[in-house]
């Protein structure tokens, strides 16, 4: 009986070690805070100094903000993909089963972060801004909320993106030995909302859209959101694995539980 417990308690604890949500609390907090002071920025200083963009305080506040979201999303992703690929797992073939376990479970948590920064940019954030254009005249393509939503909040998610991909491409054998189609479309079609962002305000300029947001214009914004439905395939392909990893009756054990 003695046996039997070690035994029981063991696998108890090569459980936990293999199940790990510290990152995914970590994620959405750091997610929730930064949105949480985006939006704070922007209830202190939009209606204050965000109206008139030829005054000097709408160059301090939000010209400023809007150069320093450029350049720190650009550095972002460039250093987030370099130090996933520079620390890569070079002999992927020797990985044990468990670890490779908690390596998926770890990109579930990277695509559940992924998923919710989605909810911001693309729901919470762009609906804003539509709101916004039908409130308030605008006499500039950078408004407070358009800085927001298409330069921080479009590119924040896009570089979560990139990262689970790379997290997956350089950790994972599945994900190493070719390329995800499901993946690559959930990456690269949302990310294609930024560029759409110039086709949006090219339109924008040169024709009265403000209160006609169901324009063709505005298309774009639906039709590469829409590609963020991917992440059902790449969650199958998640699921083939790990029923691989598992086997069969790893698998019925957890439905049994």
């Amino acid at each position: 009986m003695s046996t039997i417990n070690t035994q029981a308690v063991g696998a108890a604890e090569r459980a936990e070690r293999i199940v790990d949500t510290k990152p995914l609390l970590f994620g959405v907090l750091a997610l929730t805070l930064f949105v949480a002071a985006l939006r704070l920025f922007e209830q202190a200083f939009g209606w204050t100094v965000g109206l008139d963009s030829f005054a000097p305080e709408f160059e301090l506040y939000w010209i400023n903000l809007l150069k320093a979201a450029v350049v720190l999303s650009i550095a972002s992703v460039a250093l987030l993909a370099g130090l996933l690929w520079r620390t890569r797992d070079r002999e992927l073939e020797k990985l044990s089963p468990a670890r490779e376990t908690r390596r998926l479970l770890y990109l579930v948590q990277w695509l559940v972060v992924f998923a919710l920064a989605l909810f911001w940019g693309l729901s919470f954030f762009s609906e804003q801004t539509a709101v916004w254009h039908m409130t308030a005249v605008r006499d500039t393509d950078f408004t407070p909320s358009n800085i927001i939503t298409f330069y921080i909040s479009y590119p924040l998610f896009s570089i979560i993106g990139v990262g689970a991909f790379f997290y997956a491409k350089t950790r994972l054998p599945f994900f190493a030995q070719g390329y995800s189609l499901a993946f690559l479309v959930l990456v690269g079609g949302v990310f294609m909302t930024i560029p759409n962002v110039g086709f949006n305000e090219w339109g924008h300029t040169s024709w009265a859209m403000d209160e006609g947001f169901a324009g063709p214009l505005h298309w774009g914004f639906v039709f590469f959101g829409w590609m963020s439905l991917a992440v059902f395939g790449v969650t199958l392909q998640i699921l083939g694995r790990l029923r691989q990893l598992l086997g069969n009756e790893g698998v019925d054990a957890l439905l049994r539980r």
